[in-house]
């Protein structure tokens, strides 16, 4: 299971990208991979067609490993893990590890 949900805030751990943090777009849990907002970026080749009149060389996202990814926890402001606290009404949620604060 992916702990690292879409629109949750990470950093980089490794790699060219290192310290970068961004906003997640998508996750591949298959592939334990995901997509970061302005993170690894890869030049591509679009084809000229009627979405893209001018075609061209484009950057966009390509997938990181979701093992070089770390949440950042909105309080502490810095890489945290994450735990898991089952409140009062059976309803499991994550929360920093640092701090016990609700991610």
């Amino acid at each position: 299971m992916a702990r690292i949900k879409k629109g949750d805030t990470v950093v980089v751990l490794s790699g060219k990208d290192r310290g970068k943090s961004g906003k997640v777009l998508a996750v591949f849990p298959a592939r334990d991979r995901a997509l970061v907002e302005r993170i690894n970026l890869v030049t591509h080749f679009e084809r000229r067609s009627q979405q893209h009149q001018a075609g061209g060389v484009v950057q966009r996202e390509g997938a990181v490993a979701l093992s070089k990814l770390a949440l950042t926890c909105p309080k502490c402001r810095r890489p945290s893990r994450l735990g898991w606290v089952v409140s009062a009404q059976g309803t499991k949620q994550r929360v920093c590890r640092r701090c016990q604060n609700p991610l």
